[in-house]
């Protein structure tokens, strides 16, 4: 089992900043793999961020040169903080963390890739 809990999320005017942060605790190797999804009201869910247990990062087009992933792990738990620059209102939604162990052929933006999910933190840019 892994728990997940987000943080972080709020309110914010176009162009703002926000970081967002994760800690999971449990199994270790049921978190190798960790993610950031995101949902606005009527869309799908959306892989915008993975970052491996070696620190191996992608991210997902909509985000790629705005947002930053990164980690800190200890050994009974790890932190994974996503800082949002240069927030446009097209980044609101409700974010999640997730985590799953390691996949061969996996793809890490895909949410079947996942096991483990937080209960979410909402975001939401005003123009």
């Amino acid at each position: 089992q892994v728990q997940l809990v987000e943080s972080g999320g709020g309110s914010v005017q176009a162009g703002g900043s926000l970081t967002l942060s994760c800690v999971a605790s449990g199994h270790v190797r049921s978190r190798t793999n960790m993610a950031w999804f995101r949902q606005a009201p009527g869309k799908a869910r959306e892989g915008i961020v993975y970052i491996g247990s070696a620190g191996g990062t992608f991210y997902g087009d909509s985000v790629k040169g705005r947002f930053t992933v990164s980690q800190d792990n200890d050994n009974n738990k790890n932190t994974v903080y996503l800082q949002m620059n240069n927030l446009e209102p097209e980044d609101t939604a409700m974010y999640y963390c997730a985590a799953g162990p390691s996949c061969g052929g996996c793809y890490v933006l895909s949410s079947q890739t996942y096991t483990y999910w937080g209960q979410g933190t909402q975001v939401t840019v005003s123009s």
